[in-house]
């Protein structure tokens, strides 16, 4: 299986969640999900101050084969988005754990325990 970052949190989505240390959370596309997608090609971003719910369609990925919505593992606003990412899609595919999508100021970081870990995504991410 690709590569899965121990410290960070996994949707079944196959979104992942990384706690910042001002307490916003960054979310981006598992390595799985951009294999299975293939080459980017366009990303929709969500507006900030944008309210979402845990587990809403917030965003869009485009590539080559299909377009995939991209859910928001986390109720909260959106405080950030990874403007850099829209001249350059092709970063998700290169580095998708460092090309984060959006940044979500949480309702309840504790939100964010009811997302799997990298073992947990594993096992579901192989089915």
């Amino acid at each position: 299986m690709s590569n899965l970052p121990a410290g960070l949190k996994y949707a079944k989505t196959h979104e992942w969640a990384r706690q910042e240390p001002d307490g916003t959370v960054k979310v981006g596309i598992s390595d799985h999900a951009q294999e299975a997608l293939g080459d980017l090609v366009y990303l929709e971003l969500p507006a900030i101050g944008r309210r979402v719910g845990a587990g809403e369609a917030c965003a869009v990925v485009e590539s080559v084969k299909a377009a995939s919505d991209v859910n928001s593992p986390l109720s909260g606003e959106i405080v950030a988005r990874n403007e850099a990412l829209t001249d350059s899609p092709e970063r998700v595919n290169q580095s998708p754990y460092e090309a984060w999508l959006f940044a979500v100021k949480p309702d309840d970081i504790s939100e964010l325990d009811r997302l799997l870990d990298a073992e947990g995504y594993r096992a579901i991410a192989e089915n």
